[in-house]
């Protein structure tokens, strides 16, 4: 052998020496000589106490999966038992975290890349308390050291694939939201398959996108308080937690109540390690879906109890902001039925909330809350802190205008069919809801009402305190005989309601806003008809007085009624009140006081030809708006045409009502006559 190979040789023979010296060393090291050094850097690097406290270990080992030739090299498996770290200072627990053992494997070729890779880490007992003080110090915020911008980020990069996990508690105590949870977490006694919790559909849709469900393997228990809310719940999960493979979704189910809100889901977590996308079947119910905001922050209305079932996909990483849909889902509020798709995007100034609803079948009365129009009690189910007085008619509750900023809105809500009692002929209605910086907006608001329409635009500016409110309305082609079906002497009428409105006013409240509100109402009714018997299907009592003095028992067909407010700073006054019946004329003066909701009307009668008249006295209608009084003036009726005190203050008025008459399929309007005539500054003709 030649000198040069025998050097060859030596130095081969050394190196392969020292390399089974190096790994007899490192299988052989104990590395728990480390852990001073170790537990002491990474407390430095963390500002926290940190400390293995149990046996540190490494082991070697060949990875089978891994196939050909990268078979044969050795991973390290490294393990550590009861860990410890740290709360800062100010925390009164003295430990975030606790691990009864941590293990993990290391693929040791990426290296050679810069990727840290560990396929997976086994989690034993995990203990965490999470902390957040009023003033925003959390306890999972760590105070690291400022790093140079001007510094290029680290080549290295961490690749963790999945996290097994064992059964841990999890607390969590949030002062800014008022929020102390408690999750226990245990193993299950036997997996449950993905399909025995969300069903074979379902679990085919997962599968449908190239994706395996993993089975349930933990099921978990939470308690404490959400928001002040009272907080119990529980759901199961899976046992190993995929981080980044889109073929391995998470599976989640829970049931968890807050306050008297409940949430149900049951499907997939993607890509867990970032939140990157929920696929689950969500059902909520309550009873109000205007108690869901302190919770989720979205502003919704007050509503009855509620229930629905759909389906909730997010996106919480979109470049626009974490989206949300609620896809598909169907329910009732209150005993309506509702249906639709809505998606909440987090944008930015504000996030949006966007989508279309359908009610089959809707009624009236679970629209009520919308303006606190329920009763006490029903107010006080959903969590209403207004009360109504008995002796008020408007609503006192408040918007919560509050709210309004939080996010915008562009809703669709479609009422197909209005179910109600047969003397409120509602058939349909259709609004496009719009919430945008605090100002929301109804426009339009429509109703199919006997036969017509009612249009209504509405809009409330919750950016002034109180807001303000304009609201315009327009009703046409109200028939009459579906205005009221029951009435008999109306069923063969070929009459009209037509009518306009412009109100604006400022107030917190519908009451607060009629009573400082400004505008204008005209109406205009001709070939009906009025009886005591319809006052009593319309529940006035007041009314069913006013007849039976006015016309006895009898039906008296009414050929026009004509109306014109004015309304002041809540205080509506008539410019023009009449009545043309068959047998008198009927004038009525006075004011509604919408501020004090008190009454102050004079009706004066006229008779017609030569039928006497019973009544010789004017009467009047006063007192409040809930328990109005009626009687008969001390004085005598004043001389004909004396009813219209100022002949020319009603010109103006009887020419703004003209244009509600419309032409109709060629049949004479008997208002057009009585209007001329008072347009034209003279008394309505008494005598036929």
């Amino acid at each position: 052998m030649t000198r040069s190979r025998k050097i060859f040789a030596w130095t081969g023979a050394i190196l392969v020496l020292l390399i089974a010296i190096l790994i007899i060393v490192i299988a052989t090291f104990d590395w728990n000589r480390i852990k001073p050094t170790l537990n002491e850097k990474v407390s430095e690097a963390l500002h926290r106490p940190f400390a293995i406290n149990g046996n540190l270990a490494v082991n070697w080992s060949r990875e089978p999966e891994e196939g050909g030739w990268r078979a044969w090299i050795p991973w390290p498996r490294m393990s550590a038992e009861d860990i410890t770290l740290g709360n800062p200072e100010w925390s009164k627990t003295p430990q975030m975290v606790t691990l009864k053992r941590i293990e993990f494997r290391l693929s040791p070729l990426p290296l050679l890349t810069q990727t840290i890779s560990i396929p997976r880490i086994d989690l034993t007992e995990p203990d965490a308390k999470l902390e957040r003080l009023a003033d925003g110090r959390a306890n999972w915020v760590f105070d690291f050291p400022k790093s140079d911008p001007n510094a290029e980020p680290s080549k290295w990069v961490m690749d963790i694939g999945s996290i097994k996990f064992d059964k841990g508690l999890v607390g969590y105590n949030d002062q800014k939201l008022n929020t102390q949870i408690d999750v226990v977490i245990d193993p299950l006694g036997k997996p449950i398959p993905f399909s025995d919790i969300v069903g074979s559909g379902e679990a085919k849709k997962v599968q449908d996108k190239g994706a395996s469900a993993q089975d349930y393997a933990f099921g978990f228990t939470a308690k404490g308080q959400y928001h002040g809310q009272k907080l119990n719940g529980s759901g199961k999960v899976g046992g190993l937690l995929a981080l980044k493979d889109a073929a391995l979704p998470f599976p989640v189910q829970a049931d968890v109540s807050a306050g008297k809100t409940r949430v149900a889901v049951a499907g997939t977590v993607t890509d867990p390690q970032n939140l990157g996308e929920l696929d689950l079947r969500l059902k909520l119910s309550g009873d109000s879906l205007g108690n869901l905001y302190p919770l989720t922050g979205v502003t919704l209305p007050d509503s009855p109890p509620y229930s629905t079932d759909g389906r909730l996909i997010a996106h919480l990483h979109d470049a626009a902001g974490a989206s949300f849909k609620y896809q598909g889902f169907n329910g009732k509020i209150g005993d309506s039925d509702i249906h639709g798709d809505l998606s909440f995007v987090a944008s930015q100034p504000r996030p949006k909330l966007t989508g279309a609803l359908v009610s089959n079948q809707l009624l009236m009365a679970d629209l009520k809350p919308l303006i606190g129009a329920d009763s006490n009690a029903e107010q006080k189910s959903r969590g209403g802190a207004s009360k109504q007085p008995a002796d008020k008619v408007l609503p006192v509750e408040e918007f919560k205008t509050d709210r309004w900023s939080a996010m915008d809105a562009d809703v669709e809500l479609t009422g197909k069919k209005i179910v109600q009692s047969a003397d409120l002929p509602f058939s349909d209605l259709y609004t496009h809801v719009v919430l945008d910086n605090g100002q929301l907006s109804l426009e339009p608001l429509r109703f199919g009402v006997a036969g017509g329409k009612l249009d209504a635009d509405i809009r409330l500016n919750g950016r002034v305190q109180p807001l303000e409110g304009r609201a315009k309305l327009s009703a046409r082609n109200f028939k009459l005989k579906q205005l009221f079906p029951t009435f008999e002497p109306m069923k063969t009428s070929f009459g009209e309601l037509n009518g306009d409105a412009d109100i604006s006013g400022r107030g917190n409240s519908v009451a607060a806003l009629l009573g400082s509100s400004n505008g204008e109402l005209k109406m205009l009714v001709n070939d009906g008809a009025v009886s005591r018997s319809l006052m009593e299907i319309a529940g006035l009592n007041v009314g069913n007085y006013v007849v039976g003095r006015l016309f006895g028992d009898k039906d008296v067909k009414i050929n026009c009624a004509a109306t014109s407010l004015g309304i002041k700073d809540g205080l509506a006054t008539t410019k023009l009140s009449v009545f043309d019946t068959e047998n008198a004329i009927i004038y009525i003066d006075g004011t509604a006081n919408l501020k004090t909701e008190q009454l102050d009307m004079k009706i004066t009668p006229e008779s017609k030809g030569f039928r006497v008249f019973s009544l010789r006295s004017p009467l009047y209608v006063r007192g409040a708006f809930a328990k109005p009084s009626a009687g008969v003036e001390s004085g005598p009726l004043l001389l004909r045409g004396a009813g219209m005190v100022l002949l020319g203050a009603t010109v103006g008025p009887a020419a703004a009502l003209l244009a509600l008459v419309a032409p109709s399929s060629g049949d004479q309007n008997q208002c057009a006559p009585l209007l001329e005539q008072m347009r034209s500054g003279k008394a309505p003709k008494t005598v036929k």
